[in-house]
């Protein structure tokens, strides 16, 4: 099914270019590109990894495709998978980011993969005539739905970028006048303070966590560009975009309801997802929170006007003497501090009784502070009780796909590993 749904893409842009790489200069046809995979040998392995970002990964993909074996994207150096057996129906599987557990694989059928592509596509206003610059993981879901789909199936172009720095962008700005840029929150910053965001970007896309209200101001009033905040997962694919022209006015807003995705809140405060593109299982333990094109979230949640207000994950929740805060209110407060860069809050457990955690703010900031004016800060903005007691000044990296994982920092905190702090 999805080596024929190419087929009909290659037939009506045979002589247009599907794949640019910048880093060689290479192009490709839509048609070389299938000429390329035709002149490949059958695959063996059921199961097959492409791993990379770069033309052999949608090559490899393609030829899986017309071999109907089973896709499972790999990021680069990880370890190839050691499975035997899979769910009935399955094409595709995804790897779950693991920022608040173990690692886990998610089955999809074909149909799944079109439902999420198509729901992006139309949801997103994806163009021909703006290509995708690619810069972020084809073996995250984020990039494989946004990039390598719309490429396979739609025939969005797919511009390869040689990295992500702002001087990659700079030079694909110099090629290419109008694109679509799908990023996440900590390259838009870099990229913004490296003054290369543009009205060329023609579409601005930021998942993969938060995208910082103060971020989004910035770049639209400087620059007029507007940041489009896109809230996904790999178990369902995309869930909710922000389709405002403007700045949204409320962090924790994320968007409206991707088409043909319906979502309600359980009696627990969750999200739950439901629709054509949510995927099979988890693989290979079954979990009852994936199952019959229902996907129920940790993520603690509204909708208010048809739009979606995310507000922690249900897990994070931090417990002060019997009244729950979410991290990431304090974290949206911090954020706003002209010199806090980043910020990750949790909470720990209290050698009081009577409080049961005390919070912990680990900080990166743009020039030096201390935990005293933050202290303040908080303290005009926030109830008492919700100024965090124990500050850290740190480098907030995040994983490839833009996330940080507050349980490792948790974790990190409560083994004192101090040379993560300074």
């Amino acid at each position: 099914m999805l080596y024929e749904q190419w087929l009909k893409v290659v037939e009506d842009r045979k002589s247009e270019v599907g794949l640019h790489d910048l880093c060689t200069g290479t192009r490709w046809t839509f048609q070389q590109l299938r000429d390329a995979v035709e002149r490949r040998p059958k695959l063996d392995a059921v199961l097959v990894c492409p791993e990379g970002k770069n033309a052999e990964f949608i090559l490899t993909v393609l030829q899986a495709w017309r071999d109907e074996r089973i896709v499972c994207p790999l990021e680069d150096g990880q370890r190839p998978l050691n499975i035997d057996t899979f769910p009935e129906g399955c094409t595709h599987l995804k790897s779950t980011s693991a920022t608040t557990a173990a690692p886990r694989l998610v089955a999809f059928s074909a149909n799944q993969l079109v439902a999420d592509e198509r729901n992006i596509a139309l949801t997103m206003g994806l163009r021909h005539e703006w290509p995708n610059l690619g810069v972020i993981s084809f073996a995250h879901s984020y990039g494989f739905s946004n990039l390598v789909l719309p490429l396979l199936l739609d025939g969005i172009p797919l511009i390869l970028a040689a990295s992500h720095l702002p001087d990659s962008l700079r030079a694909a700005r110099a090629q290419f006048r109008d694109i679509t840029l799908a990023g996440v929150p900590v390259l838009w910053r870099a990229w913004f303070e490296a003054g290369v965001v543009s009205d060329s970007i023609r579409l601005a896309i930021s998942a993969g966590a938060p995208l910082p209200l103060d971020l989004e101001t910035k770049i639209y009033s400087q620059t007029g560009v507007k940041v489009h905040n896109f809230y996904g997962s790999t178990e369902c694919g995309g869930i909710a975009f922000d389709l405002s022209k403007g700045p949204r006015h409320c962090p924790s807003e994320v968007g409206e309801p991707l088409q043909n995705v319906e979502l309600a809140v359980n009696s627990e405060g969750c999200l739950e997802v439901r629709g054509p593109a949510v995927g099979l299982t988890y693989w290979p333990q079954y979990e009852d929170s994936l199952c019959s094109g229902r996907f129920r979230t940790a993520d603690l949640a509204e909708i208010i006007n048809g739009k979606v207000h995310l507000y922690s994950r249900k897990s994070d929740l931090i417990n002060i003497a019997g009244r729950k805060v979410s991290p990431e209110s304090i974290e949206q407060i911090l954020m706003t501090h002209p010199s806090v860069r980043d910020a990750v809050v949790f909470g720990v457990p209290c050698s009081r009784q009577d409080r049961s955690e005390t919070i912990v703010a680990c900080v990166s900031t743009q020039r030096q502070i201390d935990a005293r004016n933050l202290t303040s800060f908080l303290g005009e903005k926030l109830p008492p009780w919700q100024v965090p007691k124990i500050w850290q000044f740190v480098g907030l990296e995040t994983n490839s796909r833009g996330k940080r994982s507050r349980s490792e920092w948790r974790r990190r905190f409560l083994e004192g590993a101090q040379s993560h702090f300074r």
